[in-house]
């Protein structure tokens, strides 16, 4: 999904169509490099060898091989005409002939291509039309479940059929709305009463998981219910039902993608020491924006329970500090080198002096490979450490429950929006 996103920001700034095709029956496409055997349909059993098996000469839906034999089939054809794999994202192929750039962005059948010269993507799209049953969409207006809702100066991704489907299957289509994904005072009571359908729990955490790829202001809500999808209480579906709330309310909600001349990342990462009550794992949160546009955000429980909130935000000081390194290589393949060191706002200031200025003790070892990692990286000139105000974090929405006025403001800054505004 960062890279969709990040396809889309070039093609907008640069004013490429980005053309969207769907390959008919991909996975009958290509020959198995291996045996493999099939029991006799039912309806086709040879009635004087019952017990024999088919061998299989050709890949089928089901087989668990097919998805690896297309996606080999398709990419040795397009290595074929000149494309390469990029470095960052193996889904991302890229050809660079004679001041022509263009990509092409793979998702089992569903495949995106844009780039800066039509006549070499025309050639393209004919000899991809005589090797495989495509279907060529035109522009991109739904992408892997997404709508994107293209005007003159932005591109807007949105779910909101998705959103009306999930609301009307919960039953929450006529539900009354709430501000926030969770309440202020929201704890982790752990209740023992065990929800009675803990299969319908799951198919709505699981459809909560999948809006927010472009609902980031649901991402730390729907991360606190998934973590009880092995044994929910009715406490936890109390929480997914205010989750639907606020969906109700904000259903036309999603991600703007603007143009800019200014593509350069810009990374704020934070953290919440002992977030969980039950057992006192901290939570690693951090958003990536490039120019204006939010590209990339995460949310994830530390593995290891930590004794200071310093040590907590080296962690997700760490994993921000991987994720901007990642994009910056993902920036290259895409031409738009990041000449600059990629600034990362960090609301801790002894975080920000041990990653320049450490002092290892015996009981930091356990931090010390992630100081090497950060202060190489300092040294090299890809990334800059700044401190900024707790007020001014952005992603201090993706920590916690906040009221609504403050969720309101930091909503703004991730740039999330209604469709008609």
């Amino acid at each position: 999904m960062v890279t969709i996103r990040i396809l889309l920001t070039v093609s907008l700034t640069h004013h490429w169509p980005v053309i969207q095709l769907d390959v008919a029956n991909a996975f009958l496409h290509d020959n198995l490099s291996e045996e493999v055997y099939m029991k006799q349909p039912v309806v086709f059993t040879d009635p004087q060898h019952p017990t024999h098996v088919c061998k299989l000469n050709k890949s089928i839906y089901g087989l668990k091989q097919s998805l690896r034999q297309w996606f080999q089939k398709f990419t040795s054809f397009l290595h074929n005409l000149g494309f390469q794999f990029s470095k960052a994202d193996p889904s991302l192929l890229i050809l660079n002939h004679n001041n022509a750039y263009i990509f092409i962005l793979i998702y089992v059948d569903d495949i995106l291509i844009t780039g800066n010269n039509s006549q070499a993507i025309q050639n393209i799209l004919q000899q991809l039309h005589s090797a495989f049953r495509l279907k060529q969409l035109g522009d991109v207006s739904l992408f892997f479940g997404i709508q994107v809702v293209k005007t003159k100066h932005d591109v807007f991704l949105h779910q909101e059929h998705y959103a009306r489907d999930l609301l009307t299957h919960a039953g929450f289509s006529d539900c009354k709305p709430a501000a926030t994904p969770l309440g202020l005072k929201c704890k982790e009571q752990r209740d023992t009463q065990p929800f009675s359908d803990p299969t319908h729990f799951w198919k709505l955490a699981g459809s909560l998981q999948y809006l927010s790829i472009t609902r980031p202001d649901i991402a730390f809500a729907t991360n606190s219910i998934c973590q009880h999808m092995h044994q929910p209480s009715n406490h936890d579906y109390l929480k997914l039902k205010r989750i639907l709330r606020y969906m109700k309310g904000t259903i036309d909600f999603g991600l703007p993608i603007k143009s800019g001349n200014i593509l350069q990342l810009t990374t704020y990462t934070d953290a919440d020491w002992a977030a969980d009550s039950s057992n006192r794992k901290s939570i690693t949160e951090f958003c990536t924006f490039l120019g204006q546009n939010l590209i990339a955000w995460s949310v994830k429980k530390q593995a290891t329970v930590a004794k200071s909130s310093t040590k907590v935000e080296y962690r997700s000081l760490s994993a921000a500090t991987s994720d901007t390194i990642w994009l910056r290589r993902l920036l290259a393949d895409f031409n738009i080198p990041q000449k600059q060191p990629t600034t990362i706002h960090c609301d801790n200031t002894s975080t920000i002096a041990l990653a320049h200025n450490p002092v290892f003790h015996a009981r930091t070892k356990h931090i010390e490979n992630d100081y090497h990692f950060i202060s190489d990286h300092i040294k090299q000139g890809e990334i800059n450490i700044q401190h900024i105000s707790s007020e001014d974090q952005t992603a201090d929405i993706l920590t916690k429950s906040l009221s609504a006025t403050r969720f309101s403001t930091l909503m703004s800054k991730l740039t999330i929006r209604s469709k008609n505004d």
